[in-house]
């Protein structure tokens, strides 16, 4: 197969974004599978990753799935990822009609939001500068513990139960 590094370089990456345990909360509580999140990713990324335009088919090998899947599985797959995802962009758009967005309840999860988006910037700061001491290590180490354990937290039955 000609798309051997490609499928290599895909792979590794879905990999070791599904040993992310930050990844893994998120998507335990999302609308997605881990296949519909997967293919999903395939299909958005594939093509930015190659430089070229791929064709269903070739998408369907670079599944994590030793054969890959069919096309039409990939297909049916990546309809229901999509459709999920509509479906919770339509539930946000719903929640700032009814304007639940300026409800106190949902700050936790802004506040999450932006720590996720801090804890993402300073890994990759760190990676780049190449100053991977221990004390870089050990403060995203903390950070994504924190994340962790907000994430747990967020997800539970009460989360977004009225707070007074």
């Amino acid at each position: 197969m000609k798309d051997a590094p490609l499928r290599v370089n895909v792979q590794s990456w879905l990999t070791s974004l599904f040993d992310d345990p930050i990844i893994l909360t998120l998507m335990k509580n999302s609308h997605l599978t881990r296949t519909q999140s997967e293919t999903f990713l395939i299909d958005i990324l594939a093509e930015k990753i190659s430089g070229r335009t791929m064709i269903y088919e070739r998408k369907a090998k670079l599944r994590l799935l030793k054969s890959g899947v069919s096309r039409g599985a990939f297909n049916r797959t990546l309809a229901q990822a999509r459709r999920n995802i509509t479906k919770s962009i339509y539930t946000l758009i719903l929640l700032g009609y009814l304007g639940v967005f300026e409800s106190p309840c949902l700050d936790p999860y802004v506040e999450i939001a932006n720590k996720i988006r801090n804890f993402t910037e300073a890994y990759k700061d760190t990676w780049k500068s190449k100053r991977v001491d221990s004390e870089h290590i050990r403060a995203i180490s903390m950070l994504q513990r924190e994340i962790e354990r907000s994430l747990k937290e967020l997800s539970g039955a009460k989360s977004l139960s009225r707070r007074t």
